[in-house]
């Protein structure tokens, strides 16, 4: 019932969005777990979601920028040298990636490296954002809209990174890119911090303290750790479904 609902919405949807969609190569539901009507519909719409993601992006450094209504920067970006903001801001670097690896693909563009690191930023920022606003931070602090708009669009991030394989390799240098770049945000967010560090988002959970440099917040406390384990186990789970969907895309390509 539901397949033949989302597929009459994906003839729906080509009405208007037509274009040529990579084949789908039944991978199984474990690296693959959308529906292939889903999968269509959001490659249909490819543009629309490039330019939802650059427009979430800039509102993501917005965020980070402390929601500034001028000029001057406040909250974390301004607290910030500016050689360490490229380290900041990772959502809104995972909503940039997706949103080039689809023009990349839209465009014809061999950018195997982009693929990998949109994928693994949705599936890292995506699952790790909700986690925190759920389990650590929680509502108080923050305008309820904005609280559930940053675990509803973060998912979504999540639902985006598996379109990807449809049209990625996930080669073994791509994921590398990915898995150095990822695995070293995680370095220097929470255990070796450089640049006035650390540069993981600031956890509501976390106390702001008084010290000689000035206000900051307590990183000694659990939820720190908790943020801690929570961004290296998605780094690894990202590695293993991209190596993962790398080897099941190999084995269709054998048994054609």
């Amino acid at each position: 019932m539901a397949s033949g609902v989302g597929r009459r919405i994906e003839r729906l949807v080509a009405r208007y969005f037509d274009a040529d969609l990579p084949a789908s190569e039944r991978l199984p539901r474990y690296v693959a777990p959308l529906p292939k009507w889903l999968e269509d519909i959001g490659l249909r719409l490819a543009w629309p979601i490039v330019l939802v993601n650059l427009v979430g992006t800039l509102f993501g450094f917005w965020y980070y920028a402390g929601q500034p209504t001028s000029i001057a920067l406040e909250g974390q970006l301004g607290a910030a040298p500016l050689e360490a903001w490229v380290l900041i801001p990772d959502s809104p670097a995972a909503t940039m990636f997706i949103g080039l690896s689809l023009a990349a693909w839209k465009l014809g563009w061999e950018a195997d490296w982009l693929h990998a690191l949109a994928f693994f930023g949705c599936i890292k920022l995506g699952l790790w954002t909700p986690y925190v606003q759920l389990a650590l931070n929680g509502p108080e602090g923050i305008a309820l809209w904005l609280y559930l708009f940053l675990i509803g669009s973060h998912l979504a991030m999540a639902v985006e990174a598996f379109l990807i394989h449809r049209y990625a390799s996930f080669s073994v240098p791509a994921v590398a890119v990915a898995v150095a770049w990822y695995g070293f945000n995680d370095v220097v967010d929470y255990f070796w911090p450089i640049l006035d560090g650390p540069h993981h988002t600031w956890l509501r959970a976390e106390p702001v303290v008084t010290t000689a440099a000035g206000r900051a917040y307590d990183h000694s406390v659990a939820a720190h750790d908790l943020a801690a384990a929570c961004a290296v186990v998605l780094t690894i789970l990202a590695t293993f479904l991209a190596l993962a969907t790398r080897l099941e895309k190999v084995k269709v390509d054998r048994n054609v």
